[in-house]
């Protein structure tokens, strides 16, 4: 018995199968093998073609058959984990009228920004427990106004998750999870967001229906089973944005608990059991994975644009030809906390809205040309994402929230010793490593969608922990000094 799992990222798709007895992951694969491509006609835009998204998934689902070379009668259930925050507008014909504006996209800015301003600060963070920010609901408002052909012919609007099950199943909807990270929930009210969306001028009807995070949600079409290879009427059962799947993956699910991630961006994402918000709405809440109307499991989310994507600028544009991560991280390694002075704010992509929605780019400060080398660049750029990533955990302790212990998988920049070392010593937590991913986690929660696992606890007893990070007390004040230094040059760019 087997569970299929699918992680539509923004870099790549990728598809785990695990057994579902054993917990074990058996393949996985993933597509593109170099980074997919994002549209960027302005300045500030970022686009993804959703059928990229499902070419990818037809090639790592061929993948993972071929490596496993299981009956596919046995895969008893699907789960989808998606990048959050993108819109994708289909017609009638569930055609797409556009490509996706996904998650780094700037260009709604202005309009979450108005509405905040005209619809009242207190009202939005009372209901939506955020400003309309960046995020879907504001991304179809520039739509309108600057598409009307498009608008025009929208009859659902989705997020790229129910996208890719709209694909597997026919079937369109979503969930109250995702509708939060659209800034379309009124956690208020425990009802669809109207307001935003008379303001907006949004019809109701583009709302697809919405079903429960863990429940049937529609099964594998005859068509589609005859393209991907697999066996048709399996269930989809679970589907989640990337981040409160990436803390389910975790077993992160109750008050206190706290996941993270290093991809392309970063994420620190805390569960919250009391509903609250950051007033200047610089780090989110949405609705976690297990939220219910009788019991609030709110995921406290902060995000940073440019992490890994930092790193692998550096590595493409300034790195020798050819070197790889580890060989960068050795080099690095050499050079002591604090960079020598060297401090690099990692804000090069897009709008963060822990800056409340600033885009102020990436810039490197205290450069001297006479002792600072290609090291001290690499080093400085992992310094900076952690310091970024302790400047937003220090926003959301002010909500009330402590972080002991950080749980991470054991991938992307978790895979580098620099920064691991550097976040457990500035931060104070400890980290725990695990051998999962999104696509993993999609899995299980597959499985706990269907039925076959009867609690979490049942579904995560095999979740392997590889190591973990103590912070090391007596770096603790060159880390606290680097870090002083490195919130100064942000102020001086504020």
């Amino acid at each position: 018995m087997y569970l299929l799992g699918y992680d539509i990222g923004s870099s790549s798709v990728k598809a785990s199968l695990i057994d579902a007895v054993s917990g074990q992951c058996i393949s996985s694969a993933f597509n593109p093998k170099s980074e997919a491509g994002i549209i960027a006609v302005r300045q500030g835009w970022a686009e993804q073609d959703p059928e990229d998204w499902w070419r990818y998934l037809k090639q790592s689902t061929a993948e993972v058959l071929a490596q496993s070379r299981i009956d596919t009668n046995d895969i008893k259930a699907i789960g989808i984990s998606y990048q959050m925050h993108g819109l994708v507008c289909v017609d009638k014909h569930k055609q797409v009228l556009r490509p996706s504006i996904i998650w780094c996209d700037s260009r709604a800015v202005p309009y979450g920004e108005k509405a905040f301003e005209e619809l009242g600060s207190e009202r939005c963070l009372s209901h939506l427990l955020n400003s309309p920010g960046n995020f879907t609901a504001s991304k179809l408002a520039w739509v309108k106004e600057n598409e009307p052909e498009v608008f025009e012919q929208i009859d659902k609007i989705m997020l790229p998750g129910d996208y890719i099950a709209m694909r597997l199943s026919g079937d369109v909807c979503t969930t109250v999870s995702g509708l939060s990270e659209a800034m379309l929930w009124d956690f208020k009210e425990n009802k669809l967001a109207n307001f935003l969306l008379d303001y907006y001028g949004i019809p109701t009807l583009f709302i697809p229906s919405i079903l429960p995070t863990f429940s049937e949600q529609g099964r594998v079409s005859k068509a589609v089973a005859r393209e991907l290879g697999i066996s048709a009427g399996i269930p989809i059962t679970y589907r989640a944005g990337d981040q409160p799947n990436n803390a389910l993956s975790l077993n992160v699910f109750n008050p206190g608990e706290i996941a993270s991630t290093a991809g392309t961006s970063g994420v620190v994402y805390g569960v919250n059991g009391e509903v609250n918000y950051d007033p200047k709405s610089r780090v989110n809440t949405f609705a976690h994975v297990n939220h219910t109307d009788t019991q609030n499991r709110l995921g406290v989310l902060l995000c940073i644009n440019g992490t890994g994507i930092l790193n692998s600028w550096i590595k493409r544009n300034i790195a020798p030809e050819g070197i790889t991560y580890p060989a960068m991280n050795e080099m690095a390694a050499r050079i002591t906390i604090g960079s020598e002075g060297i401090c690099m704010l990692p804000f090069g992509n897009g709008a963060e809205r822990m800056l409340q929605n600033k885009e102020t780019g990436c810039s490197v400060h205290g450069i001297n040309f006479n002792t600072h080398s290609k090291a001290h660049i690499f080093r400085a750029a992992q310094e900076g994402i952690v310091f970024s990533f302790a400047y937003g955990m220090e926003i959301m302790q002010q909500m009330g929230m402590t972080m002991h212990t950080i749980h991470a998988g054991h991938a992307n920049m978790f895979l580098s010793p620099i920064f691991r070392d550097t976040l457990a010593g500035v931060s104070g937590a400890s980290i725990e490593l695990y051998n999962t991913d999104g696509a993993i986690g999609a899995a299980r929660g597959a499985g706990i969608g269907a039925g076959i696992y009867k609690s979490t606890d049942e579904a995560f007893e095999k979740l392997e922990r590889i190591a973990v990070v103590e912070p090391d007390e007596r770096l603790k004040p060159q880390y606290e000094e680097a870090y002083q230094r490195w919130k100064s040059f942000l102020q001086h760019t504020l």
